[in-house]
């Protein structure tokens, strides 16, 4: 039988003593602007929280013997998460990635040394791909999100926001497995966690109503998020610890990329915007909004083009 609760407390806990020679503390900045905290994940090593999750997971493999080369499918941030943490330890990495994938997250993991397949209009074709390579070739296939030592690993960023004793806790939903790993630490602690997702790129908000669990989500500029549909674990542990749900548009997402850049003068990817973004939706007295990547080919000038003719971002898949 499987275990009752895939992900603990305690394996959170593990997985941060495990990381933490690693990896470094991301910064935590008040917004006098937003009336509320960042937790600015873009300045972390790969240049998103990705890499948390990853190198979890591949301390474990490696410390079970286990060297062979590692398969993931990727928007991005995960594969170089993969790619980075797979360099460390000395094993080889491959990394599928949609063909549409921005230019600025396939050059971070080529430049970390991992070998990048382009395959698929879709993240799940490209985990499609991987899957069938894993077992053609017995590598060894991370999930960027439906895995136990990945979920655990993410979680690792509540552990960094608990001296705060924030109320409220915002961050952005893919396949879930921030959110998933989030909130173990911060139900436990009674903190609140809001969940934000694009309109259209609803999967994990849409399979909570009970509504489907698979959706054809948008072309959107959080292309982080853009999954058809969300893990059935971290579905499960979201249903759990994740108190609510928001939706917030393109434009709010667009808005809120250009307001960072400048306001706080910090460049962020789409889907490390739409906390921001779902600010002004959530009240409470300490606040805080995960910033979860800053990987994007998007400058502050394409910014204002899009908002002035945003068609081209929002049509349907």
């Amino acid at each position: 039988m499987g275990r009752i609760n895939p992900v603990s407390v305690e394996d959170v806990r593990e997985a941060g003593k495990r990381i933490d020679r690693f990896l470094h503390r991301t910064p935590l900045i008040r917004s006098i602007h937003r009336g509320a905290w960042l937790k600015l994940e873009n300045f972390q090593i790969t240049g998103a929280y990705k890499v948390r999750g990853a190198l979890n997971a591949l301390l474990l493999q490696k410390s079970r013997g286990d060297h062979r080369t590692v398969v993931a499918a990727s928007a991005g941030n995960h594969g170089a998460g993969v790619a980075w943490a797979a360099k460390q330890l000395g094993l080889s990495a491959v990394i599928a990635v949609p063909k549409n994938a921005p230019q600025a997250k396939i050059q971070r993991i080529t430049k970390l040394g991992a070998q990048v397949v382009l395959h698929g209009d879709v993240f799940e074709d490209s985990l499609t791909w991987a899957r069938q390579k894993a077992q053609e070739r017995d590598w060894r296939m991370l999930h960027a999100f439906e895995d136990p030592d990945v979920i655990a690993g993410q979680g690792t960023i509540a552990l960094e926001l608990l001296n705060l004793e924030p109320d409220v806790v915002i961050l952005p939903i893919g396949g879930g497995g921030l959110a998933a790993g989030v909130s173990t630490i911060l139900r436990a602690k009674g903190i609140r966690v809001v969940g934000v997702q694009i309109e259209g790129v609803d999967a994990m908000a849409s399979a909570l109503r009970g509504g489907p669990k698979r959706i054809h989500p948008r072309q959107t500029v959080a292309d982080s998020l853009r999954v058809s549909e969300a893990g059935e674990l971290t579905r499960s542990l979201c249903k759990k610890g994740v108190s609510e749900m928001i939706l917030v548009t393109e434009n709010e997402t667009l808005e809120a990329m250009r307001s960072l850049s400048v306001h706080e003068r910090i460049r962020v990817e789409g889907a490390g915007a739409v906390s921001v973004a779902a600010l002004n939706k959530v009240q409470g007295q300490r606040r805080i909004a995960l910033v979860s990547g800053g990987n994007t080919d998007i400058d502050v000038g394409q910014i204002r083009d899009q908002k002035e003719h945003p068609t081209p971002l929002i049509q349907n898949y």
